[in-house]
């Protein structure tokens, strides 16, 4: 351990070094790049700095205390400093070992958010917008930035389907398991007989694409235009704008037509096919990976079922982790960090467990 903490604090110095070197002021992607390397290892290496700090007025007390010619009431107090020491000494290294798991490369990247509405029609299609409301709320309390990407709207405030970018820093590491099918019983307001119907949405999180990370060739490409569809009014254009790309290699199919200009759309449609394409490969070497998958809360799997909302009960479970909070109107609303902090808990638990087999 005590070699991990020197090669911790020789790096951070290398990078502190390394930044302030004006030559680098020219190349803004390495700046950056280094940038992010030293945001990631600062609070591991202020909470080793502390570690070792620690570690030395045990060191320090202890002598004291083994000197028999020190006055006795200072003896004491080493003693007492040492318990005291200990434990923080304690504390530290537990925080450490979290701080050293591996890491998700993705965790700092933006989210491209897809909601369905999967089996029960309008209800489905009105939870679908009860879903996107509370991640837009939910990221809005983290100063994040929702844009919406493309929708699929039913006339009647739901939607059939909606993608969002989730612009931020950390936004994927919160988001990131939300991936999978989750559930609503509650009674619908069309229906007379007030009996508990149950609809479900598919919810994908996908890391955002960098240019760097897919290689889309145009050749690959199978572009269509057609004037834009939805319940009318002014959102219906007259003209050619809304955008379907189709990547042929992989069948991959995306449509936008929210805004009026196709350069627009395009440019939107893309980045959706870009994320799409990133996290189909991500998800091959994953399923690769058969002692890592087994570290994951849950498998990601679309098809599996995560999370219940139970409005009758006003309760929120969570299948992977049998956790059961009776606060939905607070998470609908955006209050997601207790659930989001215990799935993260859970996983690093997972993590650790795997570190000690």
């Amino acid at each position: 351990m005590n070699e991990r903490l020197d090669e911790i604090l020789r790096r951070k110095q290398e990078l502190t070094a390394r930044l302030a070197d004006p030559e680098l002021a020219g190349d803004a992607n390495r700046f950056a790049k280094l940038s992010r390397e030293y945001a990631e290892l600062e609070p591991v290496a202020e909470v080793a700095e502390r570690l070792k700090d620690v570690r030395r007025q045990i060191a320090e007390c202890r002598e004291m205390l083994e000197d028999e010619g020190a006055d006795a009431e200072l003896r004491q107090m080493a003693a007492d400093d040492i318990r005291q020491l200990e434990a923080e000494e304690k504390a530290l290294r537990e925080r450490l070992r979290l701080l050293l798991l591996p890491r998700d490369p993705n965790d700092a990247r933006n989210v491209i958010l897809e909601i369905r509405a999967g089996t029960g029609g309008d209800e489905a299609a009105l939870f679908a917008a009860d879903l996107f409301r509370m991640y837009s709320r939910y990221a809005e309390s983290k100063g994040w930035r929702v844009e919406v990407l493309s929708a699929n709207e039913t006339g009647i405030g739901g939607y059939k389907e909606i993608v969002a970018q989730i612009s931020g820093a950390g936004a994927y590491s919160r988001f990131k398991f939300e991936s999978g099918v989750h559930r609503v019983q509650r009674v619908p307001e069309t229906e007379a007989g007030g009996r508990i119907h149950t609809s479900a949405c598919t919810v994908a999180v996908l890391p955002e694409a960098e240019e760097v990370d897919v290689d889309i060739r145009p050749e690959d490409l199978r572009i269509d235009v057609f004037r834009s569809s939805g319940p009318g009014g002014q959102s219906v254009n007259t003209t050619d704008s809304a955008v379907r790309i189709t990547h042929l290699p992989t069948g991959i199919v995306v449509t936008c037509q929210d805004e009026k200009s196709q350069h627009k759309n395009k440019a939107k449609a893309m980045k959706v096919l870009a994320a799409r394409l990133y996290d189909a490969a991500r998800q091959a070497a994953h399923d690769e990976r058969a002692e890592a998958r087994r570290g994951m809360v849950g498998s990601g799997d679309r098809s599996e079922r995560i999370r219940t909302y139970n409005f009758p009960q006003g309760r929120v479970t969570d299948h992977r982790i049998n956790l059961t909070l009776y606060k939905l109107e607070q998470i609908l609303n955006g209050d997601m960090d207790e659930l989001v902090d215990a799935l993260i808990a859970h996983h690093q638990a997972e993590l650790l467990a795997q570190g000690e087999a």
